[in-house]
């Protein structure tokens, strides 16, 4: 159920998206734009509220629950980033804005991005962690959740790697295709 549901939360995500911007720049009604965007955060906290009960009612975590978490940190971390291109391309398509460019991908200027880009997350990977220690202490049973542990595990080696790839190219930088 807990799989479905994180499906659901990011279909839900990116219809409250959708709609506050087609209230803004199609409908002109900036206020319910403004209305449908900030629901997308109940979306997170709706999916933490029943992942919780879930694992409260006696259901085992799984990998599942996991995933549930990481969606909260990365929504937290990315999500006002996803909007914001969003945004730019929904004013460029449909009320005549600036053609939204995409950053270098070479030099000192896409280092920076990498670094960026890692920072933010790491940023999810702190939320996502608090919310599984968190429930990890609120259900205060190891044997019920193992795999939120493993998840924890699994995700902080993946935040190491993607250190790794992201810092390197502030030492390796990457050159730009005349350069080559």
């Amino acid at each position: 159920m807990i799989g479905w549901l994180i499906i659901a939360c990011e279909i839900g995500f990116w219809v409250f998206v959708i709609a506050g911007l087609f209230s803004r720049y199609i409908l002109k009604n900036k206020q319910l734009s403004n209305v449908l965007l900030i629901c997308t955060p109940i979306v997170d906290i709706v999916l933490l509220i029943v992942t919780f009960i879930d694992l409260k009612n006696g259901a085992v975590a799984s990998t599942i629950h996991g995933i549930a978490a990481i969606y909260i940190g990365v929504s937290i971390a990315f999500g006002h980033q996803m909007i914001a291109w969003a945004d730019k391309q929904f004013s460029y398509y449909f009320a005549g804005g600036e053609k939204p460019v995409g950053g270098k991908k070479y030099g000192a200027e896409h280092a920076k991005l990498e670094r960026v880009g890692w920072f933010r997350h790491f940023l999810a990977w702190v939320m996502g962690s608090l919310t599984l220690i968190g429930i990890i202490i609120l259900i205060d049973n190891t044997d019920q959740t193992e795999a939120l542990i493993g998840t924890l595990k699994l995700w902080s080696l993946i935040l190491v790697v993607d250190f790794v790839i992201s810092f390197s190219y502030t030492i390796f930088p990457r050159k730009a295709p005349n350069e080559v």
